[in-house]
């Protein structure tokens, strides 16, 4: 049976609980990272030697960085659906899985963590500031492709919308004043019709307000 660890309410965790539920194979969740010093114990660095979650266990295959675990139980579970076969199809989708991580993911983290996770009394308006206008513009530019296409790999959700829409749900509804841009809210109506969606993303976080120490 796979293996994942890492704690259900971390952004890059939650790409893969969402894949995994999507592909609905069975998997056991080793809830980790929560507390001081999980991270850092032999038999875990053992894994990854970074220290750092998700962690997925395939039997022999140990994988981590959250994009890889999705390209591979995407390449693995879900080929030809979450895994466009074309290899010109699939190249839209990993783009947008590297813009992601290089430049979607430590804005939106910037921010989440600035408004979010900082008590108000600690936050830093301007660098918020800053953040927000980020943001803004990440999200319109996810608005033009999707003015063409319903999900960003194209007609069908792909692993491709996968890392970009993890932040959607904390973005809309963290409580900052944001504009909604009209083809970014179409795509989160349909990715919530996903049960996956439902269950791994779309869900309370509130326990995580003013809380710094992870």
């Amino acid at each position: 049976m796979l293996k994942l660890y890492g704690r259900r309410n971390a952004y890059n965790v939650q790409k893969a609980l969402w894949t995994l539920g999507e592909i609905g194979i069975a998997f056991e969740h080793i809830d980790i990272g929560s507390n001081p010093g999980q991270l850092d114990t032999p038999e875990f660095l053992a894994l990854n030697p970074h220290g750092r979650i998700p962690v997925l266990v395939d039997g022999a295959t140990v994988i981590w960085e959250s994009n890889t675990i999705v390209r591979y139980l995407a390449a693995q579970y879900g080929a030809g659906w979450l895994w466009p076969q074309s290899p010109a199809l699939r190249s839209l989708a990993e783009r947008w899985m590297d813009w992601e991580l290089a430049t979607l993911q430590s804005d939106f983290l910037a921010l989440f963590w600035g408004y979010f996770r900082t008590p108000p009394a600690m936050r830093n308006p301007a660098a918020l500031d800053q953040s927000l206008a980020r943001c803004e513009r990440h999200y319109q530019k996810l608005d033009a492709h999707l003015a063409h296409q319903p999900y960003l790999g194209g007609d069908s959700f792909t692993m491709g919308d996968i890392p970009c829409a993890v932040s959607l749900h904390r973005y809309f509804t963290m409580g900052l004043d944001i504009p909604r841009p009209g083809h970014v809210i179409a795509w989160h109506e349909l990715l919530l019709e996903r049960p996956a969606y439902r269950e791994h993303i779309a869900v309370p976080f509130e326990e995580l307000r003013g809380r710094l120490e992870y």
